[in-house]
C-alpha cells in the first residue's frame, strides 16, 4: 500500500514518452492498414470500456488502451484494461 502510494507520488508507473509514442505509431499503422477510421476506433474503445465497467471496477488512474496489431496477414484487437475487481453484483 505504501509502495503503491510512493509509486503514484513519484510517477514510477508512468510509461516513458518513447514507449507511448511507439504505441501510438503502431496504432496509426494498424489503422492505416485496416482502413478503419480513427473515429471508429475511438467509438469502439469507448463502447468496450462501457461494457467492461458494467462488470468490473476499473482503475481509472491507469491507462486504458485499445490497439490493433497486424501479424502474418491477420489483425488482432487488443484491449489492456486495468481492473481492480469484479463488481459485487456479479459475484
Amino acid at each position: 500500500m505504501v509502495l503503491e502510494l510512493l509509486d503514484r507520488f513519484f510517477n514510477r508507473n508512468k510509461p516513458a514518452s518513447g514507449s507511448v509514442a511507439k504505441d501510438r505509431l503502431k496504432m496509426v499503422l494498424a489503422v492505416d492498414r485496416t482502413d478503419i477510421a480513427p473515429q471508429t476506433i475511438e467509438r469502439l474503445r469507448q463502447e468496450i470500456l462501457d461494457v467492461i465497467v458494467r462488470y468490473f471496477e476499473v482503475d481509472e488512474s491507469e491507462k486504458f488502451d485499445v490497439s490493433l496489431e497486424r501479424e502474418r496477414g491477420s489483425t488482432a484487437l487488443i484491449a489492456n484494461v486495468p481492473i481492480r475487481r469484479i463488481r459485487p453484483e456479479h459475484t
